[in-house]
């Protein structure tokens, strides 16, 4: 049986050396659009406060001891306009986006806690603004198209899924609960990135126990999921009003998701770092068995972050195909090789028990992860040059 804390340190070292890139810093290249970041445990250093629109690199390095992450928030400082997450100490990570003009917010968070390390950006106007070839332009808007129809349907089977979950919990349905929570949360997690661009709904929808801040109220589906699989010993079940209370509140946050994602409009950069950002999903939770701590049906969402992934890399496809075809059939290939371990693991009603996998089929799917992960950071710049 596989232990959980024996997982994440048997993975530790391999999935932080697949986010690690060279970068070169902005003084170095002299790129008025690339902006070099340090980050420490209480500090958040940009080489520029602004820079002209256009395609921006963000070159972040972590001078600090803690994990942190990097992001480019709207003017509201919620949206999420692109990130970086799970920068080890001493690792370099590049965020490649496309800015039009406009107030930013940037900010580090070291120990990937609270609001980050924030300073105002401001991206001026220039003469590039975003903008793709006019060959390229029937190939992006289809992209775009079938992208937000992707979400759109997905975040509709999520309302669906979760309003049948929530009335099964709430009526003490219990093992039908159960069977339909990891079939409730794919539709969420092969979205996750763009509710994750909500600051406000992720930590209320999907923040696990382990993860609270100090004072963090803890709600959400992890919240049921704990109640619906209680450890053996010192666990109160929650009563009929708090799982009422819950329920409702998980399902509010859902609908408020969903009339958001209706009004959502997406660029190929967005499009390309979710893709990557799925998979950086899968290394930090999924492969280590941290997400579905109690249920065990991590591969669930494992599989529901590569079908995100891969929707998205399939729609920019046609041009990547064009502009470095050797990375588009490396793509294609891991894409493959890390499906066909996931199929190894599916039975008649979807996966095995995360735990019943041996440390060497963890290890397989560890190395795929990292496989996959390493060439699809090089997307966003290809889908943007």
């Amino acid at each position: 049986m596989r232990k959980p804390a024996l997982v994440a340190l048997l993975l530790a070292t391999p999935l932080l050396a697949a986010c690690t890139e060279n970068v070169k810093a902005a003084d170095d290249s002299g790129d008025s659009r690339t902006v070099s970041v340090t980050s420490t445990d209480d500090g958040c250093e940009l080489s520029s406060a602004q820079a002209p629109s256009g395609t921006l690199t963000f070159d972040v390095t972590n001078d600090g001891s803690k994990v942190t992450e990097f992001y480019l928030l709207g003017e509201d400082g919620q949206r999420i306009v692109g990130e970086v997450e799970n920068i080890g100490p001493q690792l370099s990570r590049q965020l490649v986006v496309s800015a039009p003009e406009g107030d930013y917010v940037a900010a580090c968070k070291p120990g990937m806690e609270g609001d980050g390390i924030r300073a105002d950006f401001t991206v001026t106007g220039s003469d590039q603004e975003p903008s793709v070839s006019a060959g390229d332009q029937q190939q992006v808007d289809q992209a775009l198209e079938s992208y937000e129809d992707y979400v759109q349907d997905q975040s509709d089977q999520l309302v669906a899924k979760t309003r049948q979950f929530v009335e099964l919990y709430t009526n003490g349905e219990d093992d039908a609960a159960r069977a339909l929570y990891p079939e409730a949360r794919v539709h969420w997690e092969r979205i996750e990135t763009v509710a994750e661009s909500f600051g406000d709904l992720d930590p209320k929808t999907d923040a696990r126990e382990a993860d609270l801040e100090p004072g963090q109220k803890w709600t959400g589906w992890h919240r049921i999921e704990k109640d619906l699989w209680p450890p053996a010993t010192g666990y109160t079940p929650l009563s009929t009003k708090q799982r009422a209370f819950y329920a409702d509140d998980l399902l509010g946050n859902i609908e408020t998701l969903d009339g958001r994602v209706q009004k959502l409009t997406y660029t190929v950069d967005q499009i390309a770092n979710g893709s990557r950002g799925l998979l950086e999903e899968v290394a930090s939770g999924k492969v280590t068995g941290e997400e579905e701590i109690w249920s065990h049906t991590d591969l669930w969402d494992f599989q529901a972050n590569v079908d995100g992934a891969r929707v998205g890399y399939e729609g920019l496809e046609p041009i990547v195909e064009h502009k470095d075809p050797e990375l588009a059939q490396t793509l294609e290939e891991r894409f493959a090789a890390l499906q066909k371990l996931l199929d190894a693991q599916k039975t008649d009603d979807g996966f095995v028990s995360y735990d019943r996998l041996s440390h060497a089929e963890v290890r397989q799917l560890a190395n795929a992860v990292n496989a996959l992960a390493e060439p699809l950071s090089e997307l966003t710049a290809v889908v943007v040059s």
